[in-house]
């Protein structure tokens, strides 16, 4: 005989931020705590001195380029490459109502940009590539000094711009620009799903518009003379492919059929309990109080087997919706 009405499920409650913002912020309060820790690993990075390579008289031919000022601010990268995609997280909520959505894209943006900088930094300060302009950092008169034996420079300047002078490899401003935007290119392509296999190539171009503003940076940072092109190149593979390693942590593959929301989302929508128990239930009962489920799925009761049923036509139709939009 049939169980009563009132015991069937109709799938999970949609995940309002205001209903479940504080639950997933708590599941990943080690992760928030780990992004403080990069910024302040960033910060000292920073701070310390490069790695000062030996430049000497005959190597100032390719590094006598003018000291310019930034096409591109340094104020304006964040706003870019952390600004602009939260801008579209944001809208994207407003219209679909999915905090998963939008904590796990913030927080793979901020991962994908923090880890980008660490990396960026440390491989600054080891290396200590002269920037082209360093002839201008180092005698900003204009009158060149050398040591008489070994010809090594012998730098008058002020210290803070010569210190910037060994920073050239990788480029901060390419490495942030496509670690941001292109964390942003990875969720657009999810969510207008580019590879439908539809052949709509405007969905394609959609998607590369963030890739191009990345590499314009880039460009900008060779034509202000202040990173040799090898830099930029190397700073657009490092932001690009930890993005892409931040994106696929939260999201699945855009090609894949349920492509469109990050994992979490789909896991609270099969176990809407789930994230309740692990919260309330302690490591030393999780096993006592777990339920097991027979491989025959016949001999389940009717109320759990309706529950399994509904979550996953609940999940079917939200794709089926999200493709006929």
């Amino acid at each position: 005989m049939p169980a009563p009405a009132a015991t069937v499920r109709l799938g999970a409650l949609p995940p309002y931020l205001k209903t479940h913002g504080r639950k997933v912020a708590r599941l990943h309060m080690v992760d928030w705590i780990v992004l403080l820790l990069l910024a302040a690993v960033d910060v000292g990075l920073n701070l310390i001195e490069p790695f000062h390579r030996f430049v000497g008289k005959g190597m100032m031919d390719t590094l006598l380029y003018p000291l310019k000022e930034n096409t591109v601010p340094v104020w304006a990268v964040p706003i870019l490459a952390v600004v602009l995609p939260m801008v579209i997280f944001t809208g994207i909520y407003m219209k679909r109502r999915n905090t998963y959505d939008l904590h796990h894209a913030i927080l793979g943006l901020f991962f994908s940009v923090l880890i980008t900088g660490v990396l960026t930094d440390a491989i600054k300060d080891g290396v200590g590539r002269p920037r082209p302009n360093f002839y201008w950092r180092c005698f900003p008169d204009g009158v060149p000094n050398y040591n008489n034996i070994t010809g090594q420079v012998i730098c008058h300047g002020d210290a803070a711009v010569i210190k910037e002078g060994h920073k050239s490899f990788p480029s901060g401003h390419t490495s942030w620009s496509f670690a941001g935007l292109g964390f942003l290119s990875w969720y657009l392509a999810g969510k207008i799903r580019v590879f439908d296999q539809r052949g709509h190539i405007a969905k394609l171009c959609i998607v590369i518009m963030p890739l191009l503003l990345a590499a314009l940076v880039g460009v900008s940072r060779v034509d202000d003379y202040w990173h040799h092109w090898q830099d930029v190149f190397a700073g657009g593979i490092l932001g690009l492919v930890v993005a892409s390693f931040c994106y696929l942590q939260f999201f699945p593959s855009p090609s894949g059929e349920h492509g469109h929301w990050p994992h979490a989302y789909h896991h609270h929508i099969l176990n809407p309990d789930a994230e309740s128990q692990a919260q309330q239930t302690t490591a030393s009962t999780s096993d006592r109080h777990q339920p097991v489920l027979p491989r025959d799925l016949s001999v389940i009761p009717y109320a759990v087997s309706m529950e399994m049923r509904t979550n996953g036509r609940a999940l079917d139709s939200m794709e089926a919706g999200s493709r006929a939009r």
